[in-house]
């Protein structure tokens, strides 16, 4: 069982000032629940129960610390929250107001601080997300977590594609994870896929976490040095940042031409920094399960009202047991589906869709309204396009305009003219082309010091 490590006196913010005093000696256990270990197996009865007494004690801890939310829930007396259809009585946080009242969200003393980790903001500056020694054991045991539900075990060899500096949340929350469940591990970093495959050989990674786009890149490099796949130590792949499955599960093009190439077992994962929480697929591969302990999630509709499960709508998350920076009813700007339905796996918590767009992205082009994963899918399809990436703008009357950046292969005669007729057969549109030197293209989706790779540049007018 997961337990919060505590100091025996604790400061207490009063009148904007923070004090040491045992007389005031404020226990977060004392107002948060005290963590109950993995509820995923629980009944939907008891999981609910829980979740209302956390989002209780959650609301009188960010009452009596956090400025940001002393503000905004004035008018709000906390125990008229009697059950989770009461949470939509709270107000919603977005990003803007983190990027707008960053340190106003803190709930500790900055001595308490152990990390600092950042996002990407909607105004030009990153959000800082401040977190205690508490946070960083519950971003572990959620890892952890979520290994686990993906087949892992402590037998297992973690190879993580990806960046750990940078103050990026995800590498720090794998790394942590992977150490809690007892596993080995190797931190290969980001890029070069003969470097990945000389560690891969040499010390027999069993499960690889990556981007799709740079596993596809990996089994291409190895198809082209004769390396049988299929004899690889490599047992599976924990899928981040890019969406492998349709709406109704199935594999998009990305995830069939990985299966095609390569014969690993797939899995999908949903995060974001803000909520410090993961929802990760098992081998049912019918969506991200979610971690009931660790946030409770909504799914809401235009009109900011609660969809049936199912059905899509923006991700709404209040994270649990937070301890630096708490947030509540925090809007991702991701859409998706939340599913009920018992999985197969034995779990009874509910799961999280493959998310089909974020909010902010939705386009409105030539009548047609699309998001860019869309376009993403079809392209992916497209032999002859070895890279892209999409922009919108708007023209002269405001109007949302659309072009893609591509590099190709080869340039033939009708290339261009197929590639619009196919784009119109699936989208019913069909966005301006522009073709440009491997070189070129990728100076603009990976520019210098940026951690993703950029698909979609949004030049849109507010």
């Amino acid at each position: 069982m997961f337990h919060l490590l505590l100091p025996e006196i604790v400061s207490i913010r009063e009148g904007g000032a923070w004090s040491k005093s045992s007389k005031l000696a404020f226990s977060y256990l004392a107002l948060m629940h005290p963590f109950p270990g993995n509820l995923a197996f629980s009944s939907f009865a008891l999981q609910e129960a829980y979740q209302l007494d956390a989002l209780q004690r959650l609301l009188r801890y960010v009452t009596k610390r956090s400025p940001f939310y002393q503000e905004k829930l004035r008018s709000l007396s906390p125990p008229s929250i009697n059950s989770l259809e009461d949470l939509r009585l709270l107000p919603f946080t977005g990003k803007e107001d983190i990027q707008q009242q960053n340190w106003e969200f803190l709930c500790t003393p900055r001595s308490a601080i152990r990390e600092y980790m950042t996002t990407s903001g909607t105004m030009g500056k990153p959000v800082t997300l401040a977190l205690t020694e508490n946070d960083l054991q519950r971003l572990a045991y959620n890892e952890s977590q979520s290994f686990q539900i993906a087949d892992g075990s402590s037998e297992d060899v973690y190879q993580l594609a990806l960046t750990l500096d940078r103050q990026f949340m995800a590498g720090m929350a794998y790394y942590s994870g992977i150490r809690r469940m007892g596993a080995s591990l190797v931190r290969c970093g980001p890029g070069l896929p003969a470097m990945q495959w000389e560690t891969i050989q040499r010390l027999g990674s069993t499960t690889l976490v990556a981007v799709p786009s740079f596993l596809m890149a990996m089994a291409n490099w190895a198809i082209e040095q004769g390396i049988d796949l299929s004899k690889s130590s490599l047992k599976r792949a924990i899928c981040i940042g890019e969406s492998l499955r349709r709406n109704d599960f199935s594999l998009n093009t990305l995830g069939k031409q990985l299966q095609a190439r390569w014969p690993l077992k797939l899995y999908s994962t949903y995060a974001s920094t803000e909520i410090q929480t993961a929802f990760t697929e098992c081998s049912a591969g019918r969506g991200g399960h979610h971690h009931p302990e660790l946030c409770i999630v909504e799914i809401i509709g235009a009109n900011g009202e609660p969809v049936p499960d199912g059905a899509s709508g923006e991700v709404v998350v209040t994270p649990l047991g937070i301890e630096g920076m708490p947030l509540l009813r925090y809007r991702t700007g991701d859409v998706a589906a939340l599913h009920a339905e018992t999985c197969s796996c034995g779990r009874l918590s509910k799961r999280l869709g493959p998310v089909l767009g974020r909010k902010g992205q939705m386009i409105k082009f030539k009548g047609t309204t699309l998001f860019p994963t869309t376009v993403y899918e079809v392209l992916n399809d497209v032999p002859f396009v070895q890279a892209y990436l999409l922009e919108a703008y708007s023209n002269e009357q405001g109007l949302d305009e659309l072009r893609l950046h591509l590099q190709a292969s080869v340039q033939e005669s009708g290339q261009e003219e197929s590639l619009r007729d196919l784009l119109r057969s699936k989208l019913r549109v069909a966005p301006a082309l522009s073709f440009h030197p491997a070189g070129i293209l990728q100076e603009m989706i990976s520019p210098e010091g940026a951690r993703k790779a950029i698909r979609f540049l949004d030049r849109r007018l507010a």
